[in-house]
This record gives structure tokens, sequence and C-alpha cells, in this order.
């Protein structure tokens, strides 16, 4: 791993081919014989720090159509801290389904899970098939896997129905030193940015893409009013931007008068910072307030001149479900996913059904989708939300942060990168884009 890790950092990218590609790396794996640890521990207080390992793994066998990546930076999901505290189930049920499909797919169903669905880094080899990526390529690679033998997926690939995340519900994910994917999962890494901050975009910044963007989600216009929880958060933060980019409105919630803060500086206007308000959406366990979902509405309209949103951009799910559903305009769109507060969303149907509003469930992106989200990272129309960086061996604290809500942005880790800064091969389209990709820095 030095020699690959010194020939990456001494920029000799077509000697990587050459070299022995080592028969183990160190990996942050969650083991099967833990999946009870947290048994009867309220979800709040799992600990990921427990649950991670920093270990060798063996190096699996390279298939056809894929390709294993030296990584050189990676970066903290949301599906990172569900598998790391085993909700709502464990990720080993995942492994031995993809198992079960072939002898191939048979590799991925260990009593350990190699995790972690972005990465930044170098292609070391390709198996047979493989004719757009060589060795000493430098990549980014969606989180998207799909096997594409059936008909369904080939409108979207995202309704194959072998879909799934890679590092969530396959093996050998990102957060290591070397990653095995599919080589339809690789796209070019923004030549303007560091290891870690190419790495941080990948699954958020295409999820965000396709649940506002994309025909397939909210398909946003110009001058539409869009409500966007958690917004300076890792979906929220590249939302946002795509508002303000495509020539619409973010109306920003947030929960401190920092991530406010954070908002202004991507140039969002219109910020209600849910603590200062003090909404409580739930008056118990089992009971929604209403009123507090018509006191937002109101605030809503007071930052808008009198204009519901035309989309709800959904993730937190229970907790504000049905103040996004009360809240959207007549004819509007809730678009949703992740339900990082809940999967059980209740809310009262007569504003949805009387107000002809949709509701619209969104996961992930496509290539397409994703490779046009990233190329919007190129051309530094929209920037990495990248707030911290961990060593590999730190990733159950980064994996922490982000449970506890404790970040900003994007949570980034470092792998074969032995320090923050490396990689840029652009010094002059970095510096034109300098104060956007700093953003988040220190905040």
């Amino acid at each position: 791993m030095l020699e690959i890790r010194d020939a990456i950092l001494a920029g000799q990218f077509d000697a990587v081919g050459g070299l022995d590609v080592p028969d183990h790396y160190r990996g942050v794996t969650v083991h099967a014989d833990e999946a009870e640890m947290f048994a009867g521990i309220p979800s709040k207080e799992k600990d990921p720090r427990k649950s991670l390992h920093v270990e060798d793994v063996a190096t699996p066998e390279l298939g056809p159509g894929e390709a294993v990546v030296a990584v050189m930076a990676s970066a903290i999901n949301y599906n990172t801290v569900w598998t790391s505290i085993f909700e709502p189930v464990s990720t080993f049920s995942f492994l031995r389904r993809y198992g079960r499909i072939s002898p191939l797919t048979a590799r991925h169903d260990l009593p350990y899970h190699v995790v972690g669905s972005d990465l930044a880094g170098v292609v070391l080899r390709t198996g047979p098939g493989v004719n757009a990526w060589k060795p000493g390529d430098q990549v980014v690679a969606h989180c998207l896997s799909v096997e594409m033998e059936s008909p369904d997926g080939h409108g979207d690939s995202m309704m194959d129905p072998e879909q799934r995340i890679w590092g969530f519900e396959t093996n050998f994910g990102g957060l290591a030193e070397l990653a095995l994917v599919k080589s339809n999962q690789l796209m070019p890494k923004p030549a303007h940015l560091t290891w870690e901050e190419a790495a941080a975009p990948g699954l958020v910044n295409s999820t965000a893409y396709r649940q506002l963007v994309s025909r397939n989600g909210a398909g946003m216009k110009q001058g539409d009013n869009v409500l966007i929880w958690g917004a300076s958060g890792g979906l929220g933060s590249y939302a946002t931007q795509f508002a303000l980019n495509g020539g619409a409105t973010p109306i920003c919630v947030v929960s401190s008068p920092e991530k406010a803060e954070v908002c202004r500086r991507m140039g969002a206007e219109l910020i209600i910072d849910r603590s200062a308000e003090g909404y409580r959406f739930w008056s118990d366990e089992h009971h929604q307030d209403p009123k507090e979902w018509k006191r937002l509405g109101a605030k809503i309209r007071e930052l808008t001149g009198g204009e519901d949103p035309d989309i709800v951009f959904e993730h937190p799910g229970r907790e504000t479900f049905g103040a996004s559903v009360y809240v959207a305009r007549k004819g509007g769109t809730i678009v949703t996913c992740a339900s990082t507060s809940g999967y059980e969303h209740t809310y009262d149907n007569r504003y949805l059904w009387m107000n002809l509003k949709r509701i619209i469930g969104s996961h992930f992106a496509n290539y397409r989708e994703s490779y046009e989200a990233n190329r919007l990272i190129d051309k530094g129309l929209i920037h990495p939300t990248l707030s911290q960086v961990y060593p590999l061996a730190d990733t159950g604290q980064a994996a922490l942060d982000v449970h506890t809500n404790s970040h900003q942005g994007k949570v980034g880790v470092l792998a074969l990168a032995p320090e923050e800064g490396l990689g840029v091969t652009d010094p002059d389209k970095r510096a034109r884009h300098l104060e956007g990709i700093n953003r988040f820095r220190g905040v």
C-alpha cells in the first residue's frame, strides 16, 4: 500500500498499474457477531465508535465489469451511521441476499462488512469488459450498484430490481484503503479539488440532484419557492445550492444561528431558525400539533411575500412530514427521502388530496443523474460542503458527529492520503472557486 500511495502522491499515475495490489488492506468494518450489541439501547445513545473497527481485511477477487480503486479519501453518510448502529436492520441481511444472486456476488456475504459509500482515488486494476477506465485514472465514485439483467432498469437504472447502494447494501465500500466498485460507478475527479473535497459530494450531491432537479424527482424550475429542511446539512447544503443555481428561491430551515450563517454564505436570504422560533410539531409522542404547522406556514409567507412553497425538500421524515404536507402550496410537491428522524410518516390527508398536492419518493440517483451532478461540481457551479476531516482510524468519531448532528455539511475521512490539501491538479481553476470551496470549513 505504501508503494501505491507514494506513486500517487508523486503524481506517477501511469505507474500504479504496474504495482502489485496487496492481498490485504485496512478497512472500516462492522462485525456480524456484534449485530445485537446495542439491543435495548435508545437510538440516540448508540455509539458508532464501539461498533466500527479499523482492521486488515482480504482484498476481494476482481470480477468482470469491476475496478479496484486506491482510496485517497472518503466521507460519512447517514447510511454508515445506520450500519454502525444496526438500524433499522443489520446490513448483514443485505449482504446475505446479495450473495445469493451468483458466485460473483457471493464474495460480498462475509462475517464483516467494509462500509462507506463515497470515495476519491485512483484506479489500480480493471476487470474483463472494462474499456472506459484504466489504471492511473483519477476518479470519484457514485454509490449505485445495479445488475441490469432485467428490462425494468433500462429506462431508469434506479428501477433495476437488483438496485443497491454500494458500501451499505454491498460490501467492500469506500471507507478503506482499497475499494471494489463496478466500472459504471466511476466518474472523473474534479481537478481543482483535493482528495477529501472530491470525495465529499458523491452520495448527497447525486441524491439532492435527483430529488430536486431531475424529472424523476421534483423537476424544480426557475422561480420556484423551495422549502429545504436541514439546509446546512449533508443533503440540504446541496439542495440549497441547486435551488440558487437553478433560479429558484430556497427557504432554508436550520436549527442554530451558526447554521443560518452557513446558508447565508451560500447566498440564501430566506432562513428560518426552527430552534429560535420554538416549533414543536408534535405535542406528544403520538399527536402532532396542527397549530404549529400553521405557524410555520405563516412564517414562510412572511418571508416570501405571501407565497407558499412550490416544493418541499423532505428528508427528516417523521418529525417534519406533517408540517411539510401542510405548508406546500396547492398543487405543490413534497419530495422525500431518507427519514432520518423516523420512517413512519403521519400527515393530514385532507391537505394533500383536497389541495391536489403530490408526494414523490426519491432514492439516490441513476448514473446519468450522478454524472450530471458531478459535472456541476467540476464546472465550479456547485461546491463541496466539507466542514471537517478525520483520519481513517477515527472514523467512529466522524460517524458519531453525524449521528448526533453536531456537524455541518459533510464530514470527510482520509484513507491513503496522509494529510489534507493533496490531489489538486488544476490550481488556477481552484483559485477561482476557493471561497465557495471553503464555505463550510471550520464551521
